[in-house]
Parts: C-alpha cells; structure tokens; sequence
C-alpha cells in the first residue's frame, strides 16, 4: 500500500477549536506521514504523546496469547489516539496499527494535558470522542456476538469510508478478515459477492465505495447506532 500524496485532509477535532487553541498545538505538534502497518502504539506501553490522524485509518487490535488479533474500534480523522490524557491514566489502551495511509499530527503528552488545561474547548472535544469511542468498543462487541459476517464486512467498509477522502482506499480482503476475525475466504465470497450487487469494486488492492445505499442495506443497524454516537 503507497503512502498517500495528496496533503492532509484535517482532524476533526483540531479544526474545531477556537484560533487560539488550535495555534498553540500546531506551534507544538509534528505533523508527518503514516503508512499501512506502522504501529504508533503498543498495548499497556507508556503513553507519550497524543495523534490526531488528518487522514488514514487506525485500528485498536487486541492480541490474545495464541497470536490471534481483532479489531476493537477504528479511528480516523474525526479523533484521536492516547485516551489515557484526558482520562487519567499513564498507560495506551490497544495496540495502534495504521491500516490505510495518510498523516497524523504528534502532541508530546506534556503539551497535551497543558493544552487541556488551558483551553477548556479541546477538553470538551476530546472528551466528547472519548465517549463516543466507548459507545463503539460496546457496539462492535455486540455486532461480533450478534450479527451475521455479512452484516460485519459490510458495517466496516460504511465506517472506513465515512473516514477516509473520496470513494476508495487502499485495504485487503485479507485485512479486513484478520480485523474482524474472519476466514480468508468468507471475506472473499462476501466482498464477490457487494461487487456482483453493485456496492463496492475491488481491484489490486483498492476498494471502491459504488453504491453506498446496498452497503447500508446489507449492514446492521450497528452502523448507524455507531455513527451515531462517534458524530454527537
């Protein structure tokens, strides 16, 4: 997967703050490429800095003891990454991976919770998608003990392409089943089968977002409690 090359598309939370606030973290923060499998965070490490993606998705994987992973949450550009500032603790809560390309921005942990400190906007902000993010950790749980794999494929491209730019993106068949715990070729046979119904296409690697609607008639309604509670 090549790194993107068009310029950051803008975090969400960033964007939304008053001048003065926003001045103060671009002053401080290094903004600088991610690429497809950079891990930016390790389970249980210190937490060092605050991410704010521009662009590009995020996975929080959960590794068991027998090597086996799945996704617990996925973050883009309308978050960010370090929970742990904002709610008290020292510690990363999942491992970070970077599953499509793009750009973040670097917060040192010290500038972070000083900037939480003096602007009460970026608290709200980051507190807001915190709450938003636990919704979807608890919606996700539901949907893997619930829902058909079908329902699951189709609940994770609507939530990939609400944050990626445009129509398409870079991913595998073979990613998305190792994020949701799912064979190789059940991913396979449901992604043939959105293409043969005219939702997405799938060509080397890129995969097109065709007809939003037949994705979202073949998805759960955890999609849109999700959405729901990461836009409030």
């Amino acid at each position: 997967m090549k790194e993107l090359s068009s310029p950051p598309a803008g975090n969400r939370i960033l964007a939304c703050l008053p001048d003065e606030a926003r001045g103060y973290i671009e002053e401080r923060a290094e903004t600088r490429p991610i690429r497809a499998g950079d891990i930016l965070f390790e389970e249980g490490a210190a937490i060092t800095h605050a991410i704010f993606p521009h662009d590009g998705l995020v996975s929080l994987i959960a590794r068991m003891e027998n090597g086996r992973t799945v996704e617990k949450s996925l973050i883009g550009p309308e978050g960010f990454l370090g929970f742990a500032i904002v709610m008290g603790g020292d510690t990363v809560f999942g491992r970070a991976v970077v599953q499509v390309a793009g750009h973040a921005s670097w917060l040192a942990v010290a500038d972070a919770r000083s900037a939480l400190r003096r602007f009460e906007p970026l608290r709200e902000a980051m507190l807001r998608f915190t709450k938003g993010h636990m919704a979807q950790l608890m919606e996700s749980l539901a949907c893997a003990s619930l829902h058909t794999a079908q329902q699951r494929v189709s609940r994770w491209l609507l939530q990939a392409h609400d944050r990626v730019a445009g129509d398409e993106f870079h991913i595998t068949q073979e990613t998305v089943a190792t994020l949701l715990a799912l064979r190789r070729a059940t991913v396979n046979e449901i992604c043939a089968g959105l293409a043969s119904a005219g939702a997405i296409s799938y060509h080397r690697g890129v995969l097109s977002i065709t007809d939003r609607g037949r994705l979202l008639d073949s998805a759960c309604e955890c999609y849109g409690r999700i959405r729901a509670a990461t836009s409030a």
